[in-house]
């Protein structure tokens, strides 16, 4: 086991604050650097939000294509019990939300939030759209009220 000395300790955290940070702003090439060296893929924040999360919920695709490249989990949540899908159907980011969907993400996780539900309360109709036709169940109740009640709030935001 490696010991290290208060002051590499130090550094070591500081490098793990520049990484969630680059993660923010898409900083890719140095972030990918990074991990390519040794930093952990699934580092997280104080809040359990990893780096993909950070990433994702930013809208940083160029930076989030990478994390999921380099094996980042598209079904990981934060300690809020949030998933990345759910950040990502909640801000409007639809190329995002394609790129997990591509990647294999679990859109409605049992342990998590529902995205459609984000996306509807937020008035992103194209997502919620979108995610519902992924489903089988194309004629749910459920999700043709959440369809019109994101409508209703998109058109209500621009008044």
């Amino acid at each position: 086991m490696i010991t290290l000395s208060a002051d590499e300790e130090k550094r070591y955290i500081e490098l793990q604050q520049m990484a969630l940070d680059f993660a923010r702003s898409g900083e890719t090439s140095t972030l990918q650097s990074m991990i390519k060296s040794g930093l952990p893929i699934e580092l997280k924040d104080s809040r359990g939000n990893t780096l993909l999360m950070l990433s994702a919920y930013n809208g940083n695709y160029e930076t989030s294509k990478m994390l999921v490249e380099m094996g980042a989990d598209v079904n990981s949540v934060n300690d809020h019990g949030h998933s990345i899908i759910a950040g990502v159907a909640f801000k409007g980011y639809l190329d995002i939300c394609k790129l997990l969907v591509e990647n294999g993400v679990i859109i409605d996780n049992r342990f998590s939030k529902s995205p459609i539900v984000f996306a509807s309360m937020f008035g992103r109709s194209e997502i919620v759209s979108y995610l519902q036709s992924l489903d089988s169940d194309k004629n749910s109740f459920f999700q043709a009220i959440m369809l019109r009640l994101s409508i209703f709030i998109k058109t209500f935001r621009k008044k």
